[in-house]
């Protein structure tokens, strides 16, 4: 068999694969991608934004993505002034996968983002780009826009990153906010915009969540009323929901005036 038959053979197993696997879920359980920039300056933090809000956001628009989330690190985190994330939820991996291409023939997303597209090596928008990949959870398959109201400045959207020891350990941590911890942050008003099993990122493996609040105080007061829930109560001593993470990682933000939502 020559190079160019394996090559095709390859390529059509493989495409026969994904479409009836993750390429194939759209509708089912939304997918997620969550961009980090790591920003040095206000000058890259100005060149993101006119970016973001006059080429991408309107682009993602354009091309099938109705609400993007773009936030910052309220005043008293340690990487205010450091960041900027990019809250993308996709209807499936395959849209996800088409989106580079479509960008690219989007001639006004292309006239657009010119300044950022074309940047110099000497005057770069950002630092670094870290990027993760989440599946949404069985029992929250899609996100859902904020009911939280009020001046953006003001708001509080919390990013948690849960990690685990092991894999085993990480599903149980799953199967725990699919069991009933999502209902309880229901139950309390925690507004939660998506849950997310990470299926590609750097701190794997892990799952991350966004809930949102009016202002730094509703926040605080919810998570003590949360502390104290009889349901978590409950459920937080069962055997099998025992010492199954190590690391809980919390970014407060708030949304720019841009984000959708």
């Amino acid at each position: 068999m020559n190079a160019n038959i394996l090559i095709s053979t390859f390529l059509l197993a493989f495409f026969t694969l994904v479409s009836t696997g993750l390429f194939a879920q759209k509708g089912k359980r939304d997918f997620y991608e969550l961009r980090i920039y790591n920003i040095e300056n206000s000058d890259q933090e100005s060149q993101m934004d006119a970016y973001l809000e006059k080429a991408l956001l309107p682009a993602l628009h354009r091309n099938g993505v109705p609400k993007v989330g773009v936030f910052k690190p309220i005043a008293s985190q340690p990487d205010a002034g450091k960041r900027i994330y990019l809250y993308i939820p996709f209807s499936s991996m395959e849209e996800w996968a088409k989106m580079p291409a479509k960008l690219e023939k989007d001639q006004a997303y292309q006239t657009a983002g010119v300044a950022y597209i074309n940047a110099p090596f000497d005057k770069p928008p950002y630092l670094r780009i870290e990027t993760v990949l989440m599946r949404a959870f069985t029992e929250r398959p899609h996100f859902a826009e904020s009911k939280v109201t009020g001046p953006k400045k003001d708001r509080v959207y919390e990013l948690r990153s849960y990690e685990s020891q092991t894999e085993k350990l990480y599903k149980q941590k799953v199967k725990m906010f699919n069991s009933g911890e999502m209902d309880i942050f229901d139950k309390l008003k925690f507004n939660p915009v998506f849950y997310g099993e990470v299926i590609a990122g750097s701190a794997m493996p892990n799952l991350m969540y966004m809930t949102t609040f009016e202002n730094i105080e509703s926040r605080d007061t919810s998570w003590k009323t949360f502390g104290s829930d009889p349901d978590w109560s409950t459920m937080k001593v069962l055997p099998e929901y025992q010492n199954i993470m190590n690391r809980n990682d919390s970014r407060l933000l708030y949304p720019t005036d841009y984000s959708d939502f």
